[in-house]
C-alpha cells in the first residue's frame, strides 16, 4: 500500500520553568511510524505514554523538538498537507446556543469551503453521521453520542483524506460505541485513512488493521491484526499488558 505518513526519529521535549529551575518532560522520544493509505491504525498506551503528542505534532499543533515527518509526500508542517486532515479532540466542544447545522456551517467556513459547496458538504456530514434527523436540534440539547458525531461530521466537511481521532469512544454507552464504530469502518470503506488513540481494547479489536503501543514516549511494539485475531477475542489486551509489564510501564 502507498506510505501516506511518514515519522523518523520524532522527538517531543516539553520544557519549563518555576523558581529559577528548569524542568523537562518527555512527550515521544524517537519515534518511527508509517501510516499507509487506507488503514486504520491505533495508538495504544497509558495516561502520558505519548498518545496525544504524536496526534498533535502530526496536525501542527506542537513542533517536534527534532525528528522529521512526512504527510502526502509534504515535509511537516505543510499548509496543504494539514488541510488534508480532519481532527476529533477527545472532549469536543460546541457553541451551545447553535444548532447543529449552525455549527457545521461554522466549522465549514473555518475549513474553507467554497460557499457554492457548502449545503452540500453539510448534508453529507449529516448524513455521513446519521445526524440529518438532529440537524436543528441545539448543541445543549445533544447528547454524548451526538456531540462525538457531530465532532466528527465537522472533521469530514472538507472531505479530508485522512481522519485523525483523539479517543473518539471514550464516555459513549453501548450503542453510542456501536455507532462510533459504525461510522469509522463505513468511513474506511470508502477510501478514508484513519489514525486514533484509544484505552478502549475491545473495540480497538474490532476495527484496527495495526496498532503501535507506546511506553514512555517510545513506541516500542506495532501489531498487525493477524496478531491478536488469531487466538481469539481479548488477545489484544494480554499482549498489550504484557508489553506494558516488559517495557517497564506501570499497573496504575
Amino acid at each position: 500500500m502507498p506510505i501516506l505518513l511518514q515519522a523518523h526519529h520524532l522527538t517531543k521535549i516539553y520544557r519549563r520553568s518555576q523558581l529559577w529551575k528548569s524542568f523537562t518532560t518527555v512527550g515521544v522520544q524517537d519515534l518511527d511510524l508509517t501510516l499507509f493509505e487506507g488503514e486504520i491504525f491505533g495508538l495504544l498506551g497509558q495516561n502520558g505514554a505519548g498518545k496525544t503528542t504524536t496526534l498533535k505534532l502530526i496536525l501542527g499543533l506542537l513542533f517536534p523538538t527534532s525528528g522529521e515527518m512526512t504527510l502526502l509526500g509534504k515535509s511537516l508542517p505543510d499548509r496543504w498537507a494539514v488541510q488534508q486532515t480532519g481532527f476529533v479532540p477527545e472532549v469536543p466542544y460546541f457553541p451551545k446556543h447553535l444548532s447543529v447545522r449552525e455549527i457545521l456551517h461554522l466549522y465549514g467556513i473555518l475549513s474553507n469551503v467554497a460557499p457554492r459547496e457548502m449545503k452540500e458538504k453539510i448534508e453529507k456530514a449529516l448524513q455521513l453521521t446519521r445526524l440529518w434527523d438532529h440537524r436543528e436540534k441545539r448543541a445543549r440539547e445533544c447528547s454524548k453520542g451526538m456531540l462525538q458525531r457531530l465532532s466528527l461530521a465537522q472533521a469530514l466537511i472538507h472531505d479530508p483524506k485522512v481522519l485523525i481521532l483523539d479517543e473518539p469512544i471514550t464516555g459513549l454507552d453501548p450503542l453510542g460505541l456501536t455507532e462510533m464504530r459504525e461510522l469509522i469502518l463505513n468511513l474506511n470503506s470508502q477510501g478514508k485513512t484513519i489514525l486514533f488513540s484509544s484505552h478502549i481494547l475491545a473495540e480497538v479489536e474490532k476495527i484496527a488493521h495495526r496498532v503501535g503501543i507506546l511506553v514512555g514516549g517510545k513506541l516500542v511494539k506495532i501489531l498487525e491484526s493477524k496478531e491478536w485475531t488469531q487466538d481469539g477475542a481479548g488477545s489484544l489486551e494480554k499482549i498489550y499488558v504484557q508489553t506494558i509489564r516488559s517495557s517497564g510501564g506501570s499497573d496504575l
